[in-house]
């Protein structure tokens, strides 16, 4: 009996401090500010993917010249894309349709892009899109920077 209440206690004890190493590593992500829920696809095809697979929620943060994406559900301190500005065309945005409504944040807008010839899709609100134009469109003088 007295197993089983240690291993139940244990168990529970990781579950905790496993929520609270997520929280803390949001927090972490988020002192350096400027950060935004995006949820991203990488490697998509031409032809728009309805089907909801392939979405990977996250947090994107701006640093420099450079977003940097990190994962929601992982452990790991570093960012899992960085995508640069410079690097980075604009091509077209359209809204979930499909499965993807429920596979991305309800307010969700998906802004397709290419970064050094790859094609993604990245999903976030009306306004942090907004934002992330913003940021591209403030490219220093003299980079090529593509917002159709």
């Amino acid at each position: 009996m007295f197993l089983a209440l240690l291993l139940s206690g244990l168990v529970v004890a990781l579950v905790v401090i496993g929520l609270f190493v997520f929280g803390l590593r949001r927090r972490l992500i988020q002192r350096a500010g400027g950060t935004f829920d995006c949820s991203l696809r990488w490697d998509v095809p031409e032809e728009p993917d309805v089907s909801g697979k392939g979405w990977v929620y996250g947090v994107a943060r701006y640093s420099g010249d450079q977003v940097a994406w990190f994962r929601v559900f992982s452990y790991a301190a570093r960012p899992r894309r960085v995508l640069e500005r410079s690097a980075i065309e604009v091509l077209d945005r359209r809204m979930p349709e499909g499965e993807e409504e429920l596979a991305l944040l309800s307010d969700a807008v998906i802004q397709g892009c290419m970064h050094r010839g790859i094609r993604l899709e990245l999903a976030m609100s009306e306004d942090a899109l907004t934002g992330f134009l913003a940021w591209l469109e403030a490219a220093p003088p003299g980079q090529r920077v593509n917002v159709a």
